[in-house]
């Protein structure tokens, strides 16, 4: 099973951050092979902001499959074990500055809509930080997700 994240940071010391939630996630998924892509840079996405992001493509190869569900608890726990619990949006729904977000961007090639859980990520093609390291990573994969886009 092949898991594609992301994870950025525009608060406080963004590289310690996103190399603490690799770690939780890793140990808390013994036996996965992880590989990160070189850092990005940008801009706030969906929000003004002083702070830039570094992002961090993350695969992690599990050798067993998993629920997607669990995956996602898994990032949500790390995230907020790493995060030191900051919320990642405003009262209002709207995005803010934080220590720390991990997306999911793709399972496999799994499509899944849940309530918790859209696979791909629906947003992923909109956002070079996430599709260049994508692309360093699997570049199957980012084709896959470029393809869904433009259907």
């Amino acid at each position: 099973m092949r898991i594609h994240l992301n994870i950025g940071s525009n608060m406080g010391h963004r590289e310690a951050l996103i190399a603490a939630a690799v770690d939780a996630i890793a140990c808390a998924l013994p036996g996965a092979a992880v590989r990160t892509a070189g850092p990005v840079e940008s801009e706030p996405w969906g929000y003004d902001s002083a702070w830039p992001y570094l992002n961090m493509g993350v695969m992690l190869e599990l050798p067993e499959p998993m629920e997607p569900e669990r995956v996602l608890d898994i990032t949500q726990a790390a995230e907020l074990a790493v995060g030191a619990g900051a919320p990642h949006r405003n009262a209002d729904g709207s995005y803010r500055d934080r220590p720390l977000d991990i997306d999911i961007i793709a399972i496999d090639r799994l499509r899944l809509s849940t309530p918790r859980l859209t696979l791909p990520h629906p947003r992923a093609a909109l956002r070079p930080f996430v599709m260049g390291p994508l692309r360093e990573l699997d570049p199957d994969t980012a084709d896959a997700i470029i393809g869904d886009r433009a259907r």
